[in-house]
């Protein structure tokens, strides 16, 4: 039977479902999430960001996209992160086509971590490595962590312990002579002047008005954007998503690179976090030394490291310099399975 792609509509989802739930996938699944993931429109990628592939049965294979843009030099590529990527049990290469198919919408793929099937297959369809991203999590109301969340009952008690302990030695969350004011949709270019740009020897996931004003109408967490200002003039922003039992810092940059700076940035962050009722502790993504330096000095601790990937389309788009990655240039920023994910 002849196999072909496409983009997905309304009418799949009962067997892109299906396919989910074959490959053991829980990706966030109510109406209103898939409309955000797939089918809202965003003025930065009018193109189709859902795609199947099938034949005469029926669906085999699905696959969604992140799409952006990442910098380095005077380079500029179109980058696509795959997202919700199955296939139908059996169906020898059905996953690899579709993902191959996606690849030729852009000029590199992007693949942080994965499940341990994905890590296995990613490098034999061209995905190269650039490093790894690490997690990062500071307590913020460790009597939180006794709401329930992953694991056994018997390690709540060193965890809980831990966690205290980490909450006692972490910094105050106040940063002198600086002010966070939270920004709607329509205020986001307010900020469009302190985007991360290529710095310090890294390649950056470009950010736009258009992609935020998309993120803050995320319906499967809710998302808020914050400008950082010190004497009246913005100096950079973080972006927070509240998840079960966590706040997420998924996007975060400051337009300096005075350690001080991004101290401070990170400190207002956390003094955000702690107004999530329901929050036992922040969480964020770092793999460049002045973040990752910030957060240590800011009592936030190292807990995993993710592998980052990219299969470019050609040899000269593999950036030749580090690449910065934030829980934003993925579905990190909001995936969750219903209950805690603490990390603590």
């Amino acid at each position: 039977m002849k196999r072909c792609v496409r983009p997905s509509t309304a009418a799949d989802i009962p067997s892109v479902l299906g396919l989910f739930d074959e490959a053991g996938l829980r990706p966030n699944a109510e109406p209103q999430d898939l409309q955000w993931k797939y089918w809202q429109p965003r003025v930065d990628w009018p193109a189709p960001r859902t795609f199947v592939l099938a034949d005469d049965s029926g669906l085999i294979a699905h696959g969604a996209v992140i799409p952006g843009w990442c910098a380095w030099g005077t380079h500029r590529i179109r980058v696509i992160y795959v997202i919700d990527w199955a296939a139908r049990a059996g169906a020898v290469g059905a996953g690899v086509a579709l993902m191959k198919h996606i690849g030729r919408q852009a000029q590199a793929l992007l693949a942080i971590g994965g499940s341990a099937q994905t890590l296995q297959i990613l490098p034999h369809i061209g995905f190269r490595p650039m490093g790894v991203v690490t997690g990062y999590v500071r307590s913020l109301f460790p009597t939180r962590l006794l709401r329930g969340g992953p694991g056994p009952a018997w390690k709540l008690l060193p965890r809980f312990a831990r966690s205290i302990a980490w909450t006692l030695a972490a910094p105050s969350a106040r940063s002198a002579g600086w002010q966070v004011r939270r920004l709607a949709a329509v205020d986001v270019n307010t900020i469009a002047s302190v985007f991360p740009v290529p710095a310090r020897g890294m390649a950056v996931l470009e950010r736009s008005v258009e992609l935020l004003r998309y993120t803050l109408s995320c319906p499967v967490v809710p998302m808020a954007l914050f400008a950082v200002e010190k004497s009246g003039s913005v100096r950079g922003y973080f972006l927070l998503a509240s998840a079960p039992g966590q706040v997420r810092i998924a996007d975060c940059w400051m337009e300096s690179d005075e350690p001080a700076d991004w101290r401070a940035m990170i400190l207002c962050a956390v003094e955000q976090a702690k107004h999530d009722a329901q929050a036992a502790e922040v969480v964020i993504w770092a793999n460049d030394a002045l973040l990752a330096q910030a957060l240590l000095t800011c009592g936030f601790h190292a807990r995993f490291e993710t592998p980052i990937q990219v299969r470019p389309a050609e040899v000269a788009w593999m950036p030749p310099v580090p690449l910065r990655v934030q829980m934003l240039d993925c579905d990190a920023a909001f995936l969750h399975e219903g209950r805690n994910g603490h990390w603590a």
